[in-house]
């Protein structure tokens, strides 16, 4: 089984910033690519930010320029950076893991238990 757990969510104001992070444990042979996502009361779950094992990146379009996202392969953990919070940016986060737990097995999404973000204005 694995483990995906997220902290670093809060309360900040528009303008400011917070570090995600997302570590994970257990049985873990490789993890392939690893993503942010995020839902607000009453919306569907979205994809923030996305990295693969390499290092290639891409973002929704709402957050380009403002958040980064990055991973320690070593840790087996995800980051996001967000910069220029804004109140619209408030959601759950959650982060997603693509899991091998052995070099034969198959490949499994994990996700976290969500982490809150609140930007005020």
């Amino acid at each position: 089984q694995v483990q995906l757990v997220e902290s670093g969510g809060g309360l900040v104001q528009a303008g400011g910033s917070l570090r995600l992070s997302c570590a994970a444990s257990g049985s873990i042979f490789s993890i392939n690519n690893m993503g942010w996502y995020r839902q607000a009361p009453g919306k569907q779950r979205e994809l923030v930010a996305a990295i693969t094992s390499g290092g290639s990146t891409n973002y929704d379009d709402s957050v380009k320029g403002r958040f980064t996202i990055s991973r320690d392969n070593a840790k087996n953990t995800v980051y996001l950076q967000m910069n220029s919070l804004k109140p619209e940016d408030t959601a759950d986060y959650y982060c997603r893991a693509d899991v091998r737990s052995s070099r034969f097995g198959g490949r499994y999404n994990y996700w976290g238990q969500g982490t809150q973000v609140t930007v005020s204005s």
